[in-house]
């Protein structure tokens, strides 16, 4: 079990990124998840691998967010594990309570200076959905990237929420 007084998992001075007022305990409840830096696991892959599919999306993700990185705990059409938390659109969804979308990148003055849109990979649309424990709190997003701009259809965001709410599911349980 990590220690909750790790720098990992405590927000100092000002973060470069946004955080909302329950940062702090969202913190120590992905702590006390014992989630990050595990294995990869099927049943995550499964979700992300579905994502993908029923949005078109070349890239999905299960992120993870701690107070210095964003973490991967499931991911399809990205080779890196992590990214600082600085670079992540995910601390921007965690924020809402709906899905969070930005149709392009390059162009929303948030995100067209960040080295994932700038450089590989090129992240130009991006959809997240936030993933919460059993106390309602956001651990991460579930989220689809594209390298080209545009939006979901209905029928796409409905099926990412539900593949949200089952990896929220899946956040809850024990780990395996």
């Amino acid at each position: 079990m990590p220690d909750p007084t790790d720098p990992e998992y405590l927000v100092e001075g000002d973060p470069s990124y946004p955080t909302g007022p329950e940062e702090g305990r969202r913190l120590a409840a992905l702590a006390a998840s014992g989630l990050i830096d595990t294995p990869p696991e099927e049943r995550f892959n499964r979700i992300v691998r579905l994502a993908a599919t029923v949005t078109g999306s070349p890239i999905a993700l299960v992120s993870l967010l701690t107070a210095r990185r964003q973490w991967f705990k499931a991911r399809i059409g990205l080779g890196p594990q992590e990214t600082p938390r600085e670079w992540a659109f995910c601390s921007h969804a965690i924020l809402q309570d709906a899905p969070f979308m930005v149709e392009d990148a390059s162009t929303d003055e948030r995100f067209r200076e960040n080295p994932l849109v700038l450089a590989e990979p090129h992240i130009r649309f991006y959809a997240g959905v936030p993933l919460r424990d059993r106390s309602g709190l956001p651990m991460g997003t579930l989220c689809v990237i594209d390298r080209e701009p545009r939006r979901l259809r209905s029928a796409e965001l409905q099926a990412l929420c539900d593949l949200a709410d089952i990896a929220s599911s899946e956040i809850q349980k024990k780990p395996t």
